[in-house]
């Protein structure tokens, strides 16, 4: 049976130069590295004829940057990107188009689901969220051991952590707990596990994946993000939720993750069911890639989220 035509939508393209929140140097050359993977090219063969690339949102050279606190590193840097980003990705909502954010590590994460927020608050509407990783990113700077900040966009977007994260544009918490799911987790700290344990999330580890399959996972994942009023969601999704095999270049590769057809049927999914407001692939580090393999899979995915299709008549 043929699959149905998928309206192709205008869309804006965010990069996003952040390496801050990670442990390794590299997620800034990520947004260059999808677009290198032949990001424009392959949206104008798919259909979309409006696209428009905004450029990217920076911070200066880190070897000119202070550390600053050591549980929560460069903290003050990443929340002036990611207030920058939020703006950014409010204009694009408010212009009727989809934002497409390509990071950076997946602290970016809070700049762009505050902008998300904001304009669906103005229309009094709650924004679920859809995060696919390997780890929970609900660590605050009491709980981490690390100080990296790319550790703790849930959390902050959730409404725990330092207000630098949690404030930006605004009312807080972001996303409600009751509206938020992490798909394909399989690495979490023992104080990060409370945390999500108290929060009320929804959690589909490797092993619900396995035991269940993807496609119910993500159909369950979708109407808990929607949410009784069937509203719009976001998809915020962490390469290194994928399998290294097929995502080498990422700077927290954890073996056992989502294989290459399971990611992109989570995304083709999300496509069909037409309630995703807005698309986030994040943490591509092209120093630890091959031959740009992790880029191409973020560039793939983000077009199967967008509505990219196998048609058979």
């Amino acid at each position: 049976m043929a699959s149905k035509l998928i309206p192709r939508r205008p869309v804006s393209i965010i990069g996003v130069r952040l390496d801050l929140g990670a442990g390794r140097r590299g997620t800034d050359m990520g947004p260059s590295a999808v677009r290198i993977a032949g990001l424009h090219r392959s949206l104008e063969r798919a259909g979309f004829d409006d696209v428009a690339d905004l450029g990217d949102v920076a911070h200066d050279a880190v070897e000119t940057l202070k550390v600053g606190r050591k549980n929560a590193k460069h903290l003050d840097d990443i929340a002036s990107v990611c207030r920058k980003l939020a703006r950014r990705v409010l204009g694009v909502l408010d212009e009727g188009r989809v934002p497409v954010v390509i990071g950076g590590d997946h602290s970016c994460a809070v700049g762009t689901f505050s902008g998300i927020a904001a304009h669906f608050r103005r229309r009094k509407v709650q924004p679920g969220m859809i995060w696919v990783d390997a780890h929970g990113d609900m660590n605050t700077p009491r709980t981490s051991r690390s100080g990296n900040v790319h550790g703790m966009p849930l959390a902050a977007l959730l409404g725990m952590g330092p207000k630098e994260l949690t404030q930006i544009l605004g009312k807080q918490p972001k996303v409600s707990a009751d509206r938020t799911v992490l798909v394909g987790i399989r690495d979490l700290d023992y104080d990060e596990r409370k945390l999500i344990k108290r929060s009320g999330v929804r959690v589909y580890t490797m092993k619900d994946i396995d035991e269940q399959g993807m496609s119910e996972v993500m159909r369950e994942a979708i109407t808990i993000a929607s949410g009784p009023k069937v509203e719009p969601f976001h998809i915020s999704f962490d390469l290194d939720g994928v399998d290294p095999l097929h995502a080498p270049g990422v700077g927290t590769a954890v073996p056992g993750g989502l294989t290459y057809r399971e990611a992109h049927l989570a995304m083709e999914l999300i496509a069909e069911c037409g309630r995703a407001c807005s698309v986030e692939v994040t943490e591509i580090n092209p120093i630890l890639d091959l031959q740009n393999r992790t880029a191409k899979l973020a560039m793939e995915l983000i077009l199967s989220a967008l509505g990219k299709r196998i048609y058979v008549d």
